[in-house]
């Protein structure tokens, strides 16, 4: 029997002030086959400016049912939702909530995507600045009526602009967005009417459908889009793709992480659902410890290829605790395996992940290892290109975790950066572009250079104009000789290549950079790759007969 809504739809329009209320006590839930918020800082800017310009911002779908009582995550807010028998569940227009009550609630503010203000010069939405200006107001204060008085009544010397913040304050609060509500419909009617709403015949992700399968709306239930979040905030990683989260998931359980995953609990049912995803995270936290701090791959950004980590995460989860040697090995096999890149596999990318697990042993570690490493060549491997730089790119990702083993520091604390600062700098990105800075002004360097790696300095500071920083290098008055030299060395920057600089012979300076940096590459790939070295198992591996050895 066809599918069908068993309740009529009702129409009615709810003004942002009401809607944002709801959002933040708890009214509004997001269901298990929702995607995750996907949104950045400009789309979330493009939203209000369309607000504010009266532009329609689309139709909600809400779906009426009873909530159970739960601490729910919504963006960036942690919300105590009460129970509630007709709680607005969100079948379409999620990203738009979530964009709402987050850019307009204080805590909002501290995750960049949300944090924006209204210039009252320019009469536009800009990024919150860091340093308080009377004429850009941080949202959250425009929002208010209340703190909008403050705001002037502090900044008296703005008073001429009180009716111009006054009209967009009203604007935003009583702006009308069209919803429909839907009662009693079965979930499956729902689900497909979202599929069909933000698809159109585009497929979901596996991690979707397998969330959309297994997920279910109970407090506290791990998730895959929560074990992604837990990695991000507690490892500072980066948030890892849902389809790589569910393939280290499955890893765990066995070895094909491309099998049917319709049934995957009532088929392996040794254990639950919830211990699965548990065991899954651990494993997942561990492989991510060791791309850290053995493989020196500070964060997802910066990973070449995302099918090493589902096998890393086998590993990692039959064998919680390597011996020292096997994780050398191990990080041999990583590189190794970067460096020579999928044509390695004939099948490609795609059933890469799938054949690296299938060579991890559940109960034998270093037969895993040395089975990992006869998938990989021992020779070298031709070396990337630094004459092209482009951060979506394995080669690119590689050079970057080279830089970033060099111990990058700060041009003005002259401290070595943390992994900490790669996490604030990369919040919500999928590839390290914004942790990157040029040396000299991009467009002052002649056309075949532009692309050079060069060109380029590793600097994650948030909020900063990408070619001030190469200004800083130049420009800097230096105070600590000994600390400022550790500074250029570390962003492989000699004094020769800061005069150059200086004297405007840029081509030539990116030259001397560029030998420097590709010498720095090779030492970093030679020692992660140890080319040449014996690939021998750890002694205590090896069972020898006394009489044999005789």
């Amino acid at each position: 029997m066809a599918m069908t809504l068993n309740s009529p739809l009702s129409t009615t329009t709810m003004d942002v002030e009401s809607l944002v209320g709801m959002a933040w006590n708890g009214q509004i839930r997001v269901p298990s086959f929702q995607r995750d918020f996907r949104w950045h800082w400009e789309d979330v800017r493009r939203l209000f400016d369309s607000i504010v310009r009266g532009y329609p911002v689309g139709s909600l779908l809400l779906w009426v049912r009873k909530a159970d009582e739960q601490r729910l995550r919504l963006g960036t807010l942690d919300i105590d939702a009460p129970a509630s028998t007709e709680a607005l569940w969100v079948v379409d227009g999620q990203q738009r909530i979530t964009s709402l009550a987050n850019a307009l609630h204080p805590d909002g503010q501290q995750d960049q995507r949300f944090a924006l203000a209204y210039d009252l010069r320019d009469e536009q939405f800009v990024r919150l600045p860091k340093v308080e200006d009377p004429l850009v107001i941080p949202l959250p204060v425009l929002f208010d009526l209340q703190k909008i008085l403050i705001w002037f009544n502090h900044h008296s010397g703005i008073s001429d602009r009180l009716e111009q913040a006054s009209g967009v304050t009203r604007t935003l609060r009583q702006f009308q967005v069209p919803a429909y509500q839907v009662r009693q419909a079965d979930p499956k009617v729902l689900q497909d009417i979202f599929d069909r709403m933000n698809n159109y015949g585009k497929r979901l992700s596996r991690a979707e459908i397998f969330s959309a399968l297994n997920d279910q709306e109970v407090a506290g239930q791990l998730t895959i889009d929560l074990i992604a979040e837990h990695i991000a905030s507690d490892l500072g990683f980066g948030t890892i793709d849902g389809n790589t989260i569910l393939q280290g998931v499955l890893a765990r359980r066995g070895s094909d992480v491309k099998r049917d995953i319709r049934d995957e609990f009532a088929v392996n049912g040794d254990e639950g659902r919830d211990a699965a995803y548990h065991e899954g995270e651990q494993a997942l936290r561990r492989a991510v410890a060791f791309l850290q701090q053995d493989a020196l791959v500070p964060h997802f950004s910066m990973l070449a290829y995302r099918y090493l980590l589902p096998p890393l995460a086998r590993v990692f989860a039959h064998h919680p605790n390597p011996d020292p040697r096997n994780r050398r090995l191990l990080r041999r096999w990583y590189w190794r395996a970067a460096v020579a890149g999928p044509q390695q596999f004939k099948a490609g990318t795609g059933d890469a992940a799938r054949m690296l697990c299938s060579r991890v042993l559940e109960k034998d570690l270093s037969s895993s290892v040395q089975n990992l490493l006869e998938l990989v060549e021992q020779s070298e491997h031709v070396l990337p290109d630094l004459r092209s730089f482009a951060t979506n790119q394995a080669a690119t990702k590689i050079v970057l975790c080279s830089w970033w083993a060099a111990g990058p520091r700060n041009p003005d604390s002259h401290e070595q950066y943390e992994i900490s600062d790669l996490a604030d700098c990369l919040v919500d990105r999928t590839t390290a572009r914004d942790a990157v800075r040029y040396l000299a002004p991009n467009m002052s360097v002649t056309k075949p250079y532009r692309p050079w790696a060069a060109n380029r300095v590793l600097m994650p500071i948030v909020e900063i104009d990408s070619e001030e920083v190469g200004l800083r290098l130049v420009d800097k008055v230096v105070t600590d000789e000994a600390s400022w030299s550790k500074v250029l060395e570390s962003h492989a920057v000699t004094d020769e290549i800061i005069e150059l600089l200086r004297v405007g012979a840029l081509s030539k300076a990116l030259e001397k950079r560029r030998e420097l940096l590709t010498t720095h590459l090779q030492d970093f790939l030679q020692n992660m790759c140890e080319w040449g070295f014996e690939d021998t198992p750890s002694l205590t591996e090896l069972v020898l007969d006394d009489e044999e050895q005789l």
